[in-house]
């Protein structure tokens, strides 16, 4: 009975990947009690977008296998590595940038870092805006102070669910920082390597606005995964995020989407929807990069950030709560196909030029 099931469920594509679950290596058991079929499915990532729909063509596939009466569909899910693993322990480096100050970036890196986490994944959050960073005090940390573990490594905070690094953290409040370039490389090479991890499956990273030092450092010190453009829907705002994206282009690391943050506002007495700065603009910025979600403008995202708690965790009912979880699995998402296709690639890499006639 086993190999029915395995027959019915490799007719059911994950809709991503785009592949069936069996090739795919995601059913990890497939057994009958009496009448009921027991499925267990392996996800990519434990922010899947699309789980209720694997759900769905699970149960439907199985259920046509004759002597099924009912279908019982569980879920585990490990996060695919980089072909190239980013650090020792550490799966994924995320980076989350913009072209410009003032579009909402670090509110949305720590909102989809807080969501991954409380989908169920392992998560880090690096606040590498040395000069302005503001994470811990939107993880409500603003005063912890970073320690070293026995092996005199830095200890990240932990908030939320997630694990973190902000300068913030290591120098007296409201002390500017006035560094050159080379302190800068040393600073991200510290944050990134010298301190304890543990084992990731992303680890976030909130850039400067811009295209500078810190976006060079990150880049040539660490293997990265991909990044995320935040900008607004406004052109003045989209310029500089077509700047973010060509420098990410020339530095090789590939633009897994684009957030369009601030894309409308819901006025709470009447319901009616204002495009403050106009909408829907980052399609502007290309076809071939996704647009993970639009995040409306909302008062309580800006309440909770002062407050030092993410909004998907303090309002997750609200309309911007749920679209930054959207975004936030969205983004798992596009990781996974690409660790999936990477993994095929290097795969039909090894074959040999030509295979043996039998």
């Amino acid at each position: 009975m086993r190999e029915a099931l395995l027959a019915a469920l490799s007719t059911v594509n994950d809709p991503e990947l785009h592949r069936d679950l069996v090739s795919l290596g995601m059913i990890e058991r497939a057994e009958m009690q009496g009448a009921v079929a027991q499925v267990k499915v392996n996800l990519t990532t434990p922010a899947c977008p699309l789980k209720g729909k694997i759900e769905a063509d699970v149960r439907a596939a199985v259920l046509a296998v004759p002597g099924v009466q009912d279908v019982q569909v569980s879920f585990g899910a490990t996060v695919r590595p980089a072909a190239q693993p980013a650090l020792p322990g550490v799966k994924h480096v995320l980076l989350v940038g913009s072209g410009k100050g003032g579009v909402g970036k670090s509110s949305v890196a720590v909102n989809l870092a807080a969501s991954l986490a409380r989908d169920g994944a392992r998560v880090g959050l690096l606040d590498a805006d040395v000069y302005g960073p503001s994470v811990a005090h939107m993880l409500g940390q603003g005063s912890a102070r970073v320690t070293a573990n026995a092996e005199r490594k830095m200890q990240p905070i932990e908030a939320h669910g997630l694990k973190f690094l902000s300068m913030a953290n290591l120098t007296p409040a409201g002390q500017a920082l006035v560094w050159r370039g080379p302190m800068l490389h040393s600073a991200i090479g510290q944050f990134v390597k010298d301190a304890a991890w543990g084992e990731l499956d992303y680890l976030i990273v909130d850039l400067p606005p811009g295209t500078g030092d810190v976006q060079l450092s990150l880049t040539q010190t660490v293997q990265v995964t991909g990044a995320v453009i935040v900008t607004t829907p406004q052109d003045v705002a989209l310029i500089d995020a077509a700047r973010a994206i060509d420098m990410f282009r020339k530095a090789s690391v590939p633009v897994l989407g684009i957030v369009e943050n601030m894309s409308y506002f819901v006025a709470p007495d009447t319901g009616h929807t204002y495009d403050l700065f106009g909408r829907g603009g980052s399609r502007k910025l290309g076809e071939q990069y996704p647009l993970l979600g639009e995040i409306p403008l909302n008062i309580e995202v800006r309440q909770d950030a002062d407050a030092g708690a993410p909004a998907v965790l303090a309002h997750p009912d609200t309309p911007a709560a749920q679209a930054l979880v959207q975004v936030a699995r969205n983004l798992a998402g596009q990781v996974s196909v690409l660790a999936v296709n990477r993994s095929l690639t290097e795969a039909l890499a090894d074959l040999p030029d030509q295979l043996p006639v039998v």
